[in-house]
């Protein structure tokens, strides 16, 4: 890949927190799709949300218990990390990362965080790893900033992004897209504009079908002149938490025509990684890292 292209990506691999032995969260993917995509384009460190940023989309005193440790038992369990300044630190950078490829996309057409996708945090409730959400706060800066007038958030993780639809019910000027498992988590489904709830053991043609035929014509529709694009790598065949059956190709094929259809409408485009879980740890981060290899091919 040429020197010469005007791209970077946001990575807050470096931000640990503690975990207990073994825990599910994949803490190996961040700095494994840092790696690989070494040398193909800038990996900058993520910098870190302001807290009035998040006070956008989130309740300013809940937030203040968050940052002071104030956190019930109950809210760990939903959120399913143990409460620690670093997971704290570590959720600011990873929006903030978010926020940086915001500005990057709409310079030069494209932006990428390493991280990101937080699509279950609600106004005052965290859950499924996500504590603040960077769509709906993207949505929201983009919109009451005059970034953009109409703002998209095509969310291919497995899981809906029950948290952005219930942060960003209402505004008109933005559109949430859905594809994900009907069967699986969350169980208590929020309104998107547009939710296409598929069956267990989706294929690649399938879900391909879908997109093509249902996702891609209903943003036409919207015309919106930003996309936000979390890429999940859980739809894959072997995720521990996903029930679809999608291949790495198939992946590969499903960021192209999202990426080739924002290329042909001329949107700038932000990618976050959202959920990634798979057995196989290289394939995680394999098909995490694909959205910005197709992203250099395709954008480039």
């Amino acid at each position: 890949m040429p020197a010469s292209h005007p791209f970077r990506a946001y990575s807050p691999a470096s931000y640990g927190f503690p975990l207990p032995e073994g825990h599910r969260f994949p803490y190996y993917k961040y700095a494994g799709v840092r790696d690989r995509l070494s040398g193909l384009l800038p990996v900058l460190e993520t910098p870190a949300l302001s807290w009035a940023d998040a006070g956008r989309v989130h309740d300013p005193l809940w937030l203040r218990r968050w940052r002071r440790g104030e956190v019930e038992r109950s809210e760990e369990r939903a959120f399913g990390l143990p409460w620690s300044p670093g997971v704290v630190e570590r959720a600011r950078r990873a929006a903030g990362g978010s926020l940086a490829a915001l500005h990057d996309a709409l310079q030069v057409g494209w932006g990428a965080n390493l991280a990101g996708g937080t699509h279950h945090a609600f106004c005052d409730r965290a859950e499924g790893f996500c504590l603040v959400n960077d769509a709906a706060i993207l949505t929201r800066i983009a919109l009451d900033e005059g970034l953009a007038s109409r703002v998209a958030t095509l969310d291919l993780d497995v899981h809906q992004g029950n948290g952005t639809a219930a942060l960003l019910a209402g505004e008109a000027r933005a559109f949430t897209l859905s594809i994900h498992g009907e069967r699986n988590y969350p169980f208590r489904k929020e309104r998107s504009s547009l939710d296409l709830g598929l069956a267990d053991g989706v294929t690649d043609s399938e879900y391909l079908e879908v997109l093509r035929a249902r996702a891609l014509p209903a943003l036409e529709a919207f015309r919106p002149d930003l996309l936000l694009y979390l890429a999940g790598a859980d739809v894959l065949a072997g995720d521990r938490f996903g029930r679809f059956a999608l291949t790495l190709d198939g992946v590969r094929e499903r960021n192209r025509a999202v990426l080739g259809w924002a290329r042909a409408a001329g949107i700038p485009v932000v990618t976050m990684m959202a959920g990634g879980y798979n057995r196989d740890h290289a394939l995680t981060v394999e098909a995490h890292a694909s959205v910005v290899l197709d992203a250099l091919e395709l954008l480039t």
